[in-house]
């Protein structure tokens, strides 16, 4: 199981790449594995701010479905839409195609508070 150094991890199994005051926030592989086949990923809140910690959308895998967790707080600017098509994206390149959504970052301080690839690792390894 594979966790980029550069990305930043929640307790909860989300993962944010940040560019600027842009990032893309995704799945970790560790919870891709977990689920099994992704099936569906529904996602309701583009164009909405969603603040840290709140739910922004869900994925259903074969015989579960998981909220997801907004890491760090701001606005949905898009839903990768590959997804609709091909869900299994995470499933297949969980920190590259398979992002599930890019947000505007409402407060850099708060990516700062986030795990490391080191600490998540630690987290469950638990």
């Amino acid at each position: 199981m594979i966790f980029p150094a550069e990305l930043k991890y929640t307790k909860d199994h989300e993962w944010i790449r940040v560019e600027g005051n842009v990032a893309y926030v995704g799945i970790t592989d560790y919870a891709q594995s977990e689920l099994g086949d992704i099936v569906y990923v529904d996602v309701q809140t583009e164009g909405e701010t969603v603040e840290i910690e709140e739910v922004f959308g869900s994925i259903e895998a074969v015989k579960t479905v998981s909220d997801l967790f907004m890491p760090v707080s701001g606005e949905v600017l898009e839903v990768n839409g590959a997804l609709e098509e091909k869900p299994e994206l995470i499933n297949e390149d969980a920190y590259g195609e398979g992002w599930i959504i890019k947000i505007s970052v409402a407060d850099a301080a708060q990516v700062d508070n986030l795990l490391s690839a080191a600490d998540y690792e630690q987290l469950i390894a638990k």
